[in-house]
């Protein structure tokens, strides 16, 4: 190594992956593309998460239970645990429908299950003046679509958080704690093809018809690609620049 040159050190990030289902996708995809490992760690099938946050940052998945449901999902309180130590550390966050659930839950605010405001399919996510000054949101349209699966809800934001984004129907979308810990409803990680997995049976009980909904989020697709794709690279650039720290 030429003397006085710096070594590049490459920021990781953990992902819990909480169902066989889930899974960073394209997110994963592009931080990898923004120069950042993800480290992908499988809990459901019996992965054993760390005791400590080494990584620099952590992102913590969707998952079809609440974010204290240890009797199905034994893992997560050990995701607490490293949510709230990254919370200590001030390493950044970002929490993914369950994920962004368990941040408010670990931070003080409320989570409902079964909410009765089911949300389905491309949705869209209305961005407040808030979000101007954050340091992910900030750049996106005053309204983004977004792909969303969900019954379970924040019904309480933790009194420190700024409100980023809403919908009428589940008003929490997406919410910061801190200066560098993010949770969202929805999912910036998933494109309109997840749409042809879900069980069409259990979305006519709420009279929603999957190739409609699947239609409908093709149509979606481009706009929602800017607005996550950057939301990703400027989430990226946090990443890095609290490594460095």
């Amino acid at each position: 190594m030429r003397y006085g040159a710096r070594m590049t050190i490459t920021p990781t990030i953990l992902v819990v992956q909480n169902t066989p289902e889930s899974g960073p996708r394209r997110l994963g995809e592009w931080l990898t593309a923004d120069g950042i490992r993800v480290d992908v760690a499988h809990p459901y099938r019996g992965d054993e998460l760390p005791e400590r946050l080494d990584h620099d940052a952590i992102i913590v998945l969707g998952g079809d239970f609440m974010p204290d449901a240890d009797d199905r999902a034994p893992w997560l309180e050990a995701t607490r645990r490293l949510v709230t130590e990254a919370l200590s550390d001030a390493k950044p966050i970002l929490g993914i429908c369950l994920g962004g659930q368990l941040l408010a839950f670990v931070t003080g605010g409320s989570v409902r299950a079964d909410a009765g405001a089911p949300e389905n399919g491309s949705t869209a996510i209305r961005v407040r003046a808030e979000a101007a000054e954050d340091p992910v949101f900030a750049g996106l349209d005053d309204v983004v679509p977004a792909i969303e699966h969900h019954i379970d809800a924040i019904t309480r934001l933790p009194e420190s958080a700024v409100w980023l984004a809403e919908t009428d129907r589940c008003p929490y979308q997406a919410f910061r704690v801190g200066d560098n810990a993010w949770g969202v409803q929805f999912h910036p990680e998933v494109d309109a093809s997840r749409i042809e997995t879900w069980d069409p049976a259990r979305l006519r009980k709420y009279g929603l018809d999957r190739d409609e909904l699947y239609q409908a989020a093709l149509a979606a697709e481009p706009a929602a690609v800017v607005a996550w794709r950057g939301f990703a690279t400027r989430f990226a650039s946090v990443v890095r620049s609290s490594a460095a720290r």
